[in-house]
């Protein structure tokens, strides 16, 4: 009985990674784009003091260009949205299966088999790198250098 429950709670948790909920109010939660898309009408289009259009240019110009770049995004992410979807969601899994499947079993194999001439290469260093690197340590240690200053 136990064992079913649990069997049961792993499917119910596996479904939910793939159906989970979508939040419609913030559709921007680790805010990857708080910095990019954020383009106001102020931000593009400035009067300086001393050089204004008429009122109702500018209030219709401000309208024009809120509800023109509302419209494009919407009327471009109807069309496109879901074909670029897509795309990412065929990019993404197939670097996850490139990565999985190739890359870090190749570094693993690597590791393994440089492991072996890493110990190889260890031990010729030892044997003959170390003697002779101590006795020419033996050699100059009996060197001693004195600064005289001549006048």
């Amino acid at each position: 009985m136990a064992e079913e429950q649990t069997e049961l709670e792993e499917r119910i948790i596996i479904k939910d990674q793939h159906t989970k909920e979508i939040d419609l109010v913030n559709r921007d939660p680790k805010r990857i784009n708080e910095d990019v898309v954020k383009v106001d009408f102020e931000d593009v289009i400035a009067e300086p003091v001393g050089t204004y259009s008429f009122d109702g240019v500018w209030k219709t110009s401000y309208t024009t260009f809120t509800v023109s770049k509302y419209w494009c995004y919407r009327l471009l992410s109807a069309i496109l949205g879901i074909p670029l979807a897509v795309v990412w969601g065929f990019l993404f899994a197939l670097i996850s299966f490139c990565h999985i499947w190739a890359v870090v079993p190749c570094i693993k194999s690597y590791l393994i088999e440089i492991q072996c001439v890493s110990r190889i290469y260890s031990l010729c260093i030892h044997t003959f790198c170390d003697p002779l690197f101590e006795a020419l340590s033996k050699i100059c240690s009996n060197i001693r250098v004195a600064l005289r200053k001549e006048t």
